[in-house]
C-alpha cells in the first residue's frame, strides 16, 4: 500500500470518535507498529486532529473531514471512464485497484460530483482477456515496478517457441491486445511480446540495474529513429 492511501485508511478507521490503538492500525494496515507512529505524527503536523499517544490509543475529533476534491465534468467523466476500461482490460489487481479508487474519490467529492460519477454513460464491454492473461498482466507490472528479471516461454506468430530471460521495460495496450517491451537476453536487443503469446512466464529469481542502451529511453530513441520494432 502507497504511503498516501495508508494516510487516507488512518483516518478513516479514526473517524467516529473510537480509540484506536497503534497495534491494532498496523495489524489492519499490515505495517509496523513503529510505521504507525510516524503516521499519526505526520497527520497532526498537517493539522488532522489526531489526540492520544503510544500505548495508550489514538482518537480523532469529531466533525473532521477531508477536503472535498474538486474536479470538473471532463476530469469526472476521464476518471470513470478510465476506471471501467481498466477493470475490463487490465490485470485483476488493476480491476479491483481501479474500482477502490473510484469509491476513495466518491467518498470526498461534494454530492454534485459523486451524482456525476453515477450517471456517466460510457462503458466498456466485457473483455476477452482471459484469467490467465489478467494474472500475468499483474506479474509483469509488478516485475516492471521491481526491475525483476522474468524467465518466458515464447511463441512467436510463426509458431515458433523459445524459451529466454528479459528484462521488463513497459507494457501497451493496443485496444484488445496487450504488449511487453523488454530487453532480451537471449537476443541482446529490444523485443516485444504479446501477452497472449507468452505461454509461461515467472521470476527469473534476480533483479537488473538501468544500463545505458537497454532504458526505455532508448527504447523510444530506437522507434523514433527506426519507427519499428521487433517481436522475440
Amino acid at each position: 500500500m502507497r504511503r498516501a492511501d495508508r494516510l487516507f485508511q488512518i483516518v478513516q478507521l479514526l473517524r467516529g470518535g473510537r480509540l484506536v490503538t497503534a497495534r491494532k492500525l498496523a495489524e489492519r494496515l499490515e505495517v509496523s507498529e513503529r510505521t504507525i507512529y510516524r503516521d499519526i505524527a505526520d497527520l497532526a503536523s498537517t493539522g488532522v486532529p489526531v489526540e492520544g499517544e503510544a500505548g495508550v490509543g489514538y482518537i480523532m475529533r469529531e466533525g473532521f473531514d477531508l477536503p472535498p476534491l474538486m474536479f470538473s465534468r471532463d476530469e469526472i467523466v476521464a476518471l470513470v471512464v478510465g476506471a471501467r476500461m481498466v477493470r475490463a482490460w487490465g490485470g485483476a489487481a488493476m480491476a479491483r485497484a481501479a474500482e477502490e479508487a473510484l469509491v476513495k474519490i466518491g467518498a470526498v467529492v461534494p454530492d454534485a460530483e459523486r451524482a456525476r460519477i453515477a450517471q456517466t454513460q460510457i462503458h466498456a464491454p466485457f473483455s476477452a482477456l482471459s484469467v490467465e492473461d489478467r494474472a500475468r498482466i499483474d506479474l509483469i507490472e509488478k516485475a516492471v515496478d521491481a526491475r525483476a528479471v522474468l524467465s518466458i516461454d515464447y511463441r512467436t506468430e510463426q509458431g515458433e517457441n523459445s524459451r529466454r530471460d528479459i528484462r521488463p521495460l513497459g507494457l501497451w495496450f493496443w485496444g484488445r491486445v496487450w504488449t511487453l517491451v523488454a530487453w532480451c537476453e537471449l537476443r541482446d536487443d529490444f523485443r516485444s511480446f504479446r501477452i497472449d503469446r507468452i505461454a509461461a512466464l515467472g521470476p527469473a529469481g534476480r533483479t537488473f540495474k538501468p544500463e545505458r542502451g537497454m532504458l526505455l529511453a532508448d527504447f523510444y530513441r530506437r522507434m523514433e529513429k527506426d519507427g519499428v520494432t521487433r517481436e522475440a
